[in-house]
């Protein structure tokens, strides 16, 4: 099972919250977070980030041999590991190499959480359209309503995180009447999220504020058996 998070608009938030998902799932069972934005080593604390990646991985091609993606795992946290992004400049691999890692994580008992970006390359279109499972991460502002409405991925989502932000005016019906899509969880901005990610403290100090309503949508979305093995 793969969950997929991204954002029609940069700084929405999507590394911490896809971050925060993974480690909400580790809780339950063995996971792994797949960093295709190359935010993950940063926001998990990290001393540098992991090379080679799953850029390098896909930029070899679709018969790229799915066995070496254990080779770049790295162990985050009790139960989690992170596939990273690797090298992010450079040519943009194929919508095809996309879709064959989606499937062969797919493949995996494990779960994983996925961490899209913006979703704005062919192959984390791929990604995202194979793994099935995308929710889309919006702020409470109209542009970002805006590009949401209008990106071509939306229509696949099966639901949003909204960041709330103090003095916002657009609340979760507001969000819901727009996309058309349930808010499965709503986040509120807070200091103490953004101390724990600057100080990459994160997987050991996930703020409640945080973890609790992202297992609530984990939940919802149905990455969970059930609410009493959640």
């Amino acid at each position: 099972m793969l969950v997929c998070f991204w954002s029609p608009k940069g700084g929405s938030g999507t590394s911490v919250i896809a971050a925060a998902a993974a480690l909400v799932m580790a809780r339950e069972t063995d996971a792994r977070i797949i960093d295709l934005s190359g935010d993950q080593p940063a926001v998990l604390g990290l001393a540098h980030d992991p090379v080679p990646g799953l850029l390098d991985w896909m930029r070899a091609g679709p018969a790229a041999p799915t066995d070496a993606l254990e080779h770049l795992a790295v162990n985050v946290a009790p139960r989690l590991d992170l596939l990273p992004a690797g090298e992010m400049q450079g040519d943009q691999p194929v919508p095809e190499a996309g879709a064959v890692l989606a499937l062969a994580l797919d493949a995996d008992p494990r779960p994983g959480v996925c961490d899209l970006g913006r979703l704005d390359n062919p192959a984390a279109r791929a990604f995202a359209e194979v793994a099935g499972l995308n929710i889309v991460v919006v702020r409470g502002c109209y542009l970002a309503l805006r590009r949401a409405v209008r990106h071509p991925a939306i229509s696949e989502a099966i639901g949003a995180v909204l960041i709330d932000e103090h003095g916002r005016s657009l609340g979760a019906p507001d969000v819901e009447d727009v996309l058309g899509l349930p808010v499965l969880a709503t986040i509120a901005a807070r200091t103490s999220i953004a101390r724990a990610v600057d100080a990459g403290v994160l997987p050991g100090r996930l703020p409640d504020s945080l973890g609790r309503p992202l297992h609530h949508a984990l939940l919802r979305a149905g990455c969970f058996g059930d609410e009493e093995a959640a």
